[in-house]
């Protein structure tokens, strides 16, 4: 959650659905195949099934995905289905109640749960993400795999990064791939590596019993390399790295009556020119403190990690 005082964006910046569809229509038109809803939190925008089917119905995605934190997921799943949403991902740091009210100031455990298994019964499988921290949740890695493996989901457990928004970061709360892996081996037996999927950020493993665990070990061992994300955020930002301080206004151009081939060229040039390797940058860095200050945040929401989506 962003602190208690935080500056929200004023709803008239926010991109409309026919403006985000026509940009991911442009964004299709130069090769993308993959688009995924996140935040933030997606089921917070009203009649997002609306937004869901519009990109949808564009017919040239490969993949059309959400992440969500649950909570309003249980009353809309099978909606979002029927709008053409391909596959859904959960956030679930903690299976405790009281850890889940303490990290997120709110008391809706249940309806997360409730959520998971909507998504489930919708999509017939999906994903769990976990941010593991030391001395947080990391005592509860087995009991989370375990509860994976009764949803039929794949659960990722993903290094705490210190990207904007992460105003408590502390590298020795940070649970490494390394240490993940061993005690996946510990507790379930010998797990097997599989091949990597593409430029996918996670590394995939198989346990004894056939389940597969993903870990993104962004912190530890970046993959700036082989990253292929752009993220457009609400408010009309594009932003390549998630460590970037600033983004590209491709709002003001849409609004000012820009043609599509005029935007085409402003995304592309904006790709073609990237040179973010922020993950690596932070694991240089001689002191890995929080990245951005309180202060800087309220200043700047667009640097809020929220904003900009994972």
């Amino acid at each position: 959650m962003p602190e208690p005082d935080y500056v929200w964006l004023p709803k008239t910046t926010l991109l409309t659905f026919e403006e985000l569809t026509r940009v991911t229509a442009i964004f299709t038109r130069l090769g993308v195949r993959h688009v995924r809803l996140t935040g933030g939190e997606p089921l917070l925008r009203a009649q997002v099934t609306d937004l869901t089917s519009r990109l949808a119905g564009l017919g040239v995605l490969d993949d059309l995905a959400m992440t969500t934190n649950g909570v309003l997921l249980a009353s809309q799943a099978r909606l979002l289905r029927d709008a053409g949403l391909r596959r859904i991902t959960v956030s679930l740091d903690t299976l405790h109640r009281d850890r889940f009210a303490a990290l997120t100031r709110r008391d809706h455990l249940a309806e997360v749960l409730a959520g998971i298994a909507a998504a489930r019964e919708a999509f017939g499988t999906l994903k769990l993400d976990t941010v593991l921290m030391r001395g947080v949740n990391d005592d509860e890695l087995e009991a989370l795999v375990t509860f994976a493996g009764r949803q039929d989901a794949e659960i990722r457990f993903i290094e705490y990064m210190d990207v904007p928004g992460a105003t408590h970061w502390d590298a020795s709360k940070v649970v490494s791939r390394q240490e993940i892996v061993r005690r996946l081996s510990h507790a379930f037996g010998d797990v097997e590596a599989l091949p990597a999927e593409g430029p996918a950020p996670a590394s995939r493993y198989r346990l004894p019993s056939g389940q597969i665990v993903g870990v993104i070990a962004s912190t530890t061992t970046p993959f700036c390399s082989t990253c292929d994300r752009i993220r457009l955020t609400a408010d009309g930002h594009l932003f390549s790295c998630l460590y970037a301080t600033r983004g590209l206004d491709i709002r003001a151009p849409l609004r000012a009556g820009a043609s599509d081939e005029a935007l085409a060229d402003l995304i592309a040039a904006t790709w073609q020119q990237r040179a973010d390797r922020g993950a690596e940058a932070r694991l240089a860095a001689p002191d890995r403190s929080a990245f951005i200050a309180v202060e800087d945040l309220r200043r700047a929401p667009q640097l809020e990690m929220h904003t900009r989506g994972g």
